[in-house]
């Protein structure tokens, strides 16, 4: 019963929203973004002490200021997540268009498979979308949400444009089959992992558990590694789904070591993202919660 009673304000809420004009939705969007970053207060708590450790010389207005851009982007998405059902092929450029292509491309005509690199940056669910409704559907490995009503729903905006949800319980199996198809699976790297998931590697200088499924798939398949980020464009007043050139692929024998190499520049790329783009990333998430042995706790 509380998970039904969650999911029928948020219901209401999507309906509302997608029935609006997206200029509308889009500022609807981001006054609830703005609402969250005065009304929750660990979330703000959390957001600014990442910040601080990342930026440690910046001014704390300067980091309140980035703060508030992050529940903006935020709450801009929600509004454009809300949409989707506006858009097909023909008229998606309205919502997102595509900064180096060609990159993808070549990767793809491989014939191994394509894993995007990606992370929690700008719109990530507009990238997914779009690229599908191209002609590219990718295979996401998502953690579903608590609320199953909830989780349906955004399954189901998720999957419309063609997508496919990787079950968290099958994820390996799952990932390797499409890749070996020559499919393109989307992993977001830039969460808190336990030690049992993941190895440390540098993140803004300081230790963060992250996961070495991306480095394992690489690995083990040959696909290219496509780092791939979609970012609001305030002159245009669409996102940038942008694709950057194939990494390489370190191969030194020693499998251990090569996935460690390999996670931390992955984790490279998504914290130069990160630093061009502070308002867009995700800061509200606990990156650093888990720590190396010994190491004390910073939230």
């Amino acid at each position: 019963m509380r998970y039904r009673l969650e999911y029928v304000p948020v219901c209401l809420l999507v309906r509302a929203l997608a029935l609006a004009p997206v200029s509308l939705a889009r500022a609807a969007g981001i006054g609830l973004g703005w609402l969250v970053y005065l009304l929750h207060g660990r979330l703000r708590r959390t957001g600014l002490c990442n910040l601080q450790l990342a930026f440690p010389q910046m001014r704390p207005a300067e980091r309140r200021r980035i703060l508030r851009g992050v529940f903006t982007s935020l709450g801009r998405q929600l509004g454009s997540f809300c949409h989707f059902p506006h858009y097909h092929q023909e008229n998606i450029s309205q919502l997102a268009i595509y900064d180096g292509f060609e990159h993808f491309q070549r990767a793809q005509a491989c014939g191994k498979g394509v894993l995007v690199l990606t992370a929690h940056v700008g719109g990530w669910e507009v990238s997914s979308f779009m690229h599908a409704l191209h002609g590219h559907p990718l295979h996401i490995l998502v953690r579903p949400l608590d609320n199953p009503y909830l989780d349906r729903l955004v399954t189901r905006y998720r999957t419309r444009s063609g997508n496919r949800i990787i079950p968290k319980q099958d994820f390996a199996r799952s990932m390797l089959a499409a890749l070996r198809a020559g499919d393109t699976a989307g992993i977001l790297m830039d969460q808190n992992m336990t030690p049992e998931q993941g190895v440390f590697v540098k993140f803004f200088g300081i230790p963060a558990c992250t996961s070495t499924l991306l480095a394992r798939m690489a690995m083990r398949t040959e696909a290219a590694v496509v780092p791939g980020f979609c970012l609001w464009d305030p002159t245009l007043r669409r996102y940038r789904v942008r694709f950057e050139p194939a990494m390489e692929t370190i191969r030194t024998g020693d499998d251990e070591a090569d996935i460690v190499a390999n996670t931390a520049a992955y984790t490279k790329v998504i914290e130069d993202y990160a630093r061009r783009y502070p308002d867009q990333w995700l800061w509200v998430h606990r990156r650093w919660k888990t720590r190396p042995p010994g190491d004390a706790q910073l939230y």
